[in-house]
């Protein structure tokens, strides 16, 4: 049924799509735990290559790449499109800031307890930032009002998460370890999502906003597809040159 002007919009999710949001968080979290380990060269000196790896795995595929899922897995009844200015903007944002967080924490191959602490907090804040950017990206048929309560639970779940994150980054090496460290930070993200996400409440009017150029919903699935499939290529290829050449170097 066609909704009214003034009625709260009901929203559903689809229970296959959030796990494969969930999939995407892990399979992120995973790249970036790798990538971390050689951010910085034996020297102290950053490798600007494995940072922007990182950075790219941890923001642009655990956070927005997730996001962006979730909001695939959201059902409301008018149709949804993105804003590709604040989409692209909020993906800019989870990328550099990401990088930023595990630059502060392992400055210079150490692990640093107040960069740490430092980087959890941004980092945290760039999660929600990248998350109610992507929420604003949304262009319907209604205005969208946020419990300040929930809110300040997702914000306190992604500092959170950013901590353990960053704190696994830098001190977790064995691979199953890293594993385990990437499920539970991938259920983290996603709780953090799904939290804002049960925040906003979604309010219907006339019309939605007039946009030159907006990505439908039906669009949006590929182009996360094709985005997560490509990256995730590089970086496994990246990764695993890296982990061969390091095999290479290492005494019999």
């Amino acid at each position: 049924m066609e909704p009214v002007v003034g009625e709260v919009l009901t929203s559903s999710y689809k229970l296959n799509i959030i796990f494969i949001s969930y999939a995407i968080s892990f399979l992120g979290a995973f790249f970036a735990l790798q990538a971390s380990r050689w951010m910085f060269r034996e020297d102290g000196t950053l490798n600007w290559h494995m940072t922007i790896c990182a950075s790219v795995a941890l923001g642009g595929i655990g956070i927005w790449a997730m996001h962006f899922m979730g909001m695939l897995a959201y059902r409301v009844n008018v149709p949804v499109s993105y804003d590709p200015v604040l989409t692209a903007v909020s993906l800019v944002a989870a990328i550099v800031i990401s990088g930023i967080a595990l630059f502060l924490t392992g400055g210079r191959s150490r692990f640093k307890l107040s960069g740490w602490m430092f980087g959890s907090v941004l980092a945290g804040a760039g999660a929600c930032v990248m998350h109610y950017l992507g929420m604003y990206a949304m262009n319907l048929r209604a205005i969208m009002t946020l419990d300040p309560t929930k809110v300040g639970i997702s914000v306190a779940i992604a500092v959170s998460a950013a901590a353990a994150a960053l704190w696994l980054a830098f001190n977790v090496k064995r691979v199953s370890l890293q594993i385990a460290s990437s499920l539970v930070m991938a259920l983290a993200v996603c709780s953090m999502h799904y939290v804002g996400m049960s925040a906003a409440t979604m309010i219907c009017t006339s019309e939605a906003p007039a946009l030159s150029w907006a990505i439908s919903q039906r669009n949006l699935d590929v182009w996360l597809v094709v985005i997560v499939a490509a990256v995730s290529f590089y970086l496994f290829w990246v990764l695993s040159s890296r982990f061969v050449d390091t095999l290479a170097k290492t005494p019999a």
